[in-house]
């Protein structure tokens, strides 16, 4: 029997990615919140897991390493979050640094098309923001609002990030088959982020699933930070369908603009836990 009183949160950001905080302050701040699971999931890389994993040690917190993989499925994005990977596999690896050299050449041609509609030196202003870490659209969009062009993220997305604005640009990232290969092939579980965010017909997200589950992927987030409870409950059924099992993450970035760690709602009643794998029997 999985005990019901875990705090599980598996999927979350860091400044090695488009977080705001320290790998370190990410780990502290869960525990503080009472977290007793904490996956850190950057965008396409690992880097920051050694020193979340000192943190850990520290905090005594459950360190899940983690990261979100970008992937494309029949033209449309997805997130696929592996979660205890090994780090150090190569094929991983190898996918991590692809994946790096596609986000760079992507932000480097968003600040042309920004530049062409008079917002000059974007995208080294993202890049000043994201320091060491993988940069990301989410650092563009602060800079945006630093300089007075939008008004918040949900701004700034509308009016210049997404498909047909001026900052949108079109990245063909790994397959879905690749993402999920490269997660289970390190030892991990392969998760779906945020099912219900691509705003996907019911239809075109039962196909996605199915395709999901037929590579190899194994679990889903039916408790997402942004989710409503009819949202937790639509998920489960979606999670129920496919066999797959549950998941639950914050997506936290950075205090106080997010749901902050460990704040989810309970997963829907007769759902099956990912984090079954990593509790004693």
């Amino acid at each position: 029997m999985i005990p019901t009183h875990i705090v599980a949160d598996l999927h979350s950001h860091s400044t090695a990615s488009d977080g705001t905080l320290l790998p370190t302050e990410v780990v502290t701040r869960a525990a503080g919140n009472d977290v007793d699971i904490l996956a850190l999931t950057d965008h396409d890389t690992t880097a920051g897991l050694d020193e979340a994993y000192c943190s850990a040690n520290d905090n005594r917190i459950r360190l899940i390493p983690g990261i979100e993989l970008s992937a494309t499925w029949q033209g449309r994005l997805l997130h696929i979050i592996g979660l205890d990977i090994d780090p150090e596999h190569p094929p991983l690896k190898e996918g991590i640094r692809m994946l790096t050299m596609m986000r760079e050449s992507r932000a480097v041609e968003m600040g042309k098309r920004l530049a062409r509609a008079g917002y000059t030196n974007t995208y080294e202003n993202a890049r000043r923001l994201a320091g060491d870490g993988n940069i990301t659209r989410t650092h563009f969009a602060r800079y945006l609002i630093e300089i007075g062009a939008a008004k918040d993220f949900t701004d700034v997305f509308k009016r210049f990030l997404v498909r047909g604005k001026p900052g949108y640009y079109h990245v063909n990232w790994s397959s879905m088959e690749d993402a999920v290969a490269w997660i289970t092939s390190a030892g991990g579980i392969a998760v779906i982020a945020h099912p219900l965010r691509y705003k996907l017909t019911a239809n075109w997200l039962n196909r996605i699933l199915t395709a999901f589950r037929e590579t190899g992927g194994e679990g889903m987030e039916v408790v997402c930070g942004r989710n409503t409870p009819d949202d937790n409950v639509r998920s489960a059924l979606f999670a129920r369908k496919h066999g797959l099992l549950a998941s639950q993450g914050s997506d936290f970035h950075e205090p106080g603009k997010w749901v902050e760690l460990g704040k989810l709602a309970q997963l829907p009643d007769g759902m099956i836990p990912v984090w079954q794998h990593w509790m004693p029997r």
